[in-house]
């Protein structure tokens, strides 16, 4: 096995060799329909209530979220990291101690294992978001983490 070094990165000619294609598994279910309307509503003590898009997702997860007008959600932090598409509302998200501002179409990160906490600011609507994480992948490897504040 013969090696190349570009800028002090060693490359072994196994690293061009063609990977075998996966095997294709296509899971029977493959759309959850009307996510708020027949998806389980999780509620606990520490956040808003949100719905689990219950599809066979093996590294990642989604959730649909809303914040009631001039709600916030409890503080937290995790070892996946998370990103949120905001599609209705106007609002802020807490990361450590910076303030990310966010509207209807924005997109936020929430960097792995970072306090957090959203917040509502309209006293008249809700807002709602789409959150997506890689905690699926996480569980896997027995390394998910979730620590209320």
């Amino acid at each position: 096995m013969s090696a190349t070094s570009k800028q002090g990165i060693i490359i072994t000619r196994d690293y061009y060799q063609k990977a075998a294609s996966p095997v294709i598994e296509i899971p029977e279910k493959l759309v959850h329909e009307n996510v708020e309307q027949t998806g389980a509503e999780f509620l606990n003590g520490t956040r808003p209530p949100f719905f689990i898009v219950d599809l066979p997702l093996r590294s990642i997860s989604m959730t649909i979220n809303t914040l009631q007008p001039s709600q916030q959600s409890g503080a937290h932090r995790h070892s996946y990291e998370t990103v949120m598409y905001i599609v209705d509302g106007e609002g802020y998200t807490m990361i450590e101690d910076k303030k990310v501002c966010w509207q209807a179409g924005d997109a936020v990160y929430v960097p792995v294992w970072t306090w957090h906490y959203n917040v509502n600011l309209s006293e008249t609507n809700t807002a709602k978001y789409v959150s997506c994480d890689n905690a699926p992948q996480l569980h896997s490897a027995g390394v998910a983490m979730f620590e209320p504040a």
